[in-house]
Formats: structure tokens, C-alpha cells, sequence
């Protein structure tokens, strides 16, 4: 009876030890998975997803996770230590530097792409180009009917992006510049959110990042572009805008907190590589190299 109590609890003992060993090993398996998120502009996470997919097949043991909500809410995160990378369409602001500098953080910029803001109207309109003074006119209100930019008698519908978008802010300060949007534009949730009431509604008007614009393109017409009155016409484009003819263009960010290291390192390396920058050019964005 002795001995069959000792084996019984031999057999126990040996299984308990076999238990935490396999334990051990998934909590190993679990440190050894190399985890980034990455938050922030809507403009920017068509691109990152294509860049976190493409990284992933090459890096097995890497898992990114990308989220949209605006280049602001990326900014809060980051400063708030719930992202790795913020994706921002716009530059950040002196008081979220100031803020990180108070919470010990050191916002790193590193441009990653570029990109087109495309101004965009349903097909049937037959509005085919406008200057960006009058876009802007249309945006603060001055201009309340397409029939005073040459186009049929019926009020404008203006969309926009929400305030926490870097796009809201970039065509605030570039093509409204600085002044106050309409009290009429209407704030719509994502750039698909736009892509969809353009097509939608015959008489709106919206903005979008230009890869957004191009895959929309049997929805939605993209409008020709003047710098002022007396320049030419200018249809927004990767080409036009490496060339800077396209007067509506803006850098697309990184940030991160501090010089990136690790796996992060790694994922940063890999967007500005030749593979990464071809990844750009696919998506419908301007490559930086």
C-alpha cells in the first residue's frame, strides 16, 4: 500500500511539473510574439495596414495592430502611452509637445510618405475644375450655390471631416487659409463616410486623401485644381504631386515615442525601404525617395 501511495504520488508530482513546463513555455511563446500598435489618421490606415500586412509575412512572430480615428486621437494616444506608432496627417501641435514634454515623452517625427487631398463631387456635377481660393469660399460660406462658380442653380452641400482629423485641420490652414468652416459643413466620421454622400448626393462637395480618391474613382469625380486664377488646371496625382503642381498636398507622419527601437525599429526600417516606398505607390500615395 506504501509503495502504491509513493507512485501515485510520484505520477502527481511529475504531471504538476510537466503542467508548469507547458505553462512556461506558451508565456514564452506569448514574450516572444513582438507586438506594435499603431493609431491614428484615417487618411494614413488603408497605407499602414498594407505596410503591417507585407511586414508581417516576412516577420512571423511580429503582430500589428492598426486603428483609425484621426490624426488627434493617434497624438492623444501616444502621449497617453496606449499606441507604439501615431499615424498623423498633419504635423504635430507645439501645446501636445509642450504636454508630452510634461509627461517625460519626446515626440519623434519621421515622414513616411506624401499625399494628395483630393476635392471630390458626384459625377453628375458638371463642375470639373475650381481654384483654391473658391474651394475655400465654398467651405467658409461665401459661396452657397454652385450656380456662383459657373455651375447649375442648387445650394452646395458641404462635407468636412471631424475637427480630430490632421485633414480637417491641413485644408483649414492651406486652402481656408485659417478662417472658420461653414456653419453648414456638415462634420461626417471618415473618409469613406464622404466617398459615400458624394456618390450619394448630386450637389455635395468633400475632401479626401488622394488614395481614397483614386479607388473611388468610378464613384466619384475628382476635381481639377487651379493655384490661383491665372494658373493651369491641375488633376491631382502622384505625379502631380512629386512635381508640386498640385497646390492641395501634405506630408504623412510617423510618431513615435523617442528613436524608435526594437521590432518598432525594425517595422519603421521597412516603410522607408525601396519595398516599403513601392507599397506607397501602390496604395495611391506619393513615395518619398
Amino acid at each position: 500500500m506504501l509503495k502504491k501511495m509513493v507512485t501515485l504520488g510520484l505520477t502527481v508530482l511529475l504531471a504538476s511539473l510537466v503542467m508548469v513546463t507547458c505553462s512556461r513555455k506558451t508565456e514564452e511563446q506569448k514574450t516572444a510574439a513582438k507586438y506594435i500598435t499603431i493609431k491614428g489618421s484615417d487618411t494614413m490606415v488603408h497605407l499602414a495596414s498594407a505596410w503591417a500586412e507585407s511586414f508581417m509575412k516576412s516577420h512571423p512572430d511580429a503582430d500589428i495592430s492598426v486603428t483609425g480615428g484621426g490624426s488627434g486621437t493617434g497624438i492623444a494616444a501616444l502621449l497617453n502611452g496606449t499606441t507604439d506608432i501615431c499615424i498623423a496627417s498633419r504635423s504635430i501641435k507645439a501645446k501636445e509637445i509642450t504636454l508630452a514634454k510634461e509627461k517625460g515623452l519626446s515626440p519623434n517625427e519621421i515622414v513616411t510618405s506624401r499625399d494628395g487631398i483630393a476635392v471630390v463631387v458626384n459625377p453628375g456635377n458638371p463642375i470639373s475644375e475650381l481654384t483654391i481660393e473658391q474651394i475655400g469660399k465654398i467651405y467658409t460660406g461665401v459661396y452657397t450655390n454652385w450656380k456662383d462658380l459657373g455651375g447649375a442653380d442648387h445650394e452646395i452641400v458641404i462635407l468636412s471631416r471631424e475637427s480630430s482629423s490632421g485633414t480637417y485641420v491641413f485644408f483649414q490652414e492651406h486652402v481656408m487659409k485659417k478662417k472658420d468652416y461653414s456653419p453648414n459643413a456638415m462634420l461626417m466620421p471618415s473618409t469613406s463616410a464622404i466617398i459615400q454622400s458624394v456618390t450619394q448626393d448630386m450637389w455635395a462637395i468633400g475632401y479626401v486623401g488622394l488614395g481614397y480618391g483614386v479607388q473611388a474613382a468610378d464613384k466619384v469625380k475628382m476635381l481639377n485644381v487651379k493655384n490661383d486664377a491665372d494658373s493651369p488646371a491641375v488633376a491631382p496625382s502622384v505625379a502631380s504631386v512629386q512635381d508640386a503642381s498640385y497646390g492641395i498636398a501634405r506630408p504623412l507622419h510617423f510618431y513615435t515615442n523617442g528613436t524608435p527601437a526594437g521590432t518598432t525599429k525594425d517595422f519603421v526600417d521597412f516603410v522607408l525601404s525601396d519595398a516599403g516606398q513601392a507599397i506607397v505607390l501602390e496604395a495611391g500615395y506619393v513615395p518619398i525617395n
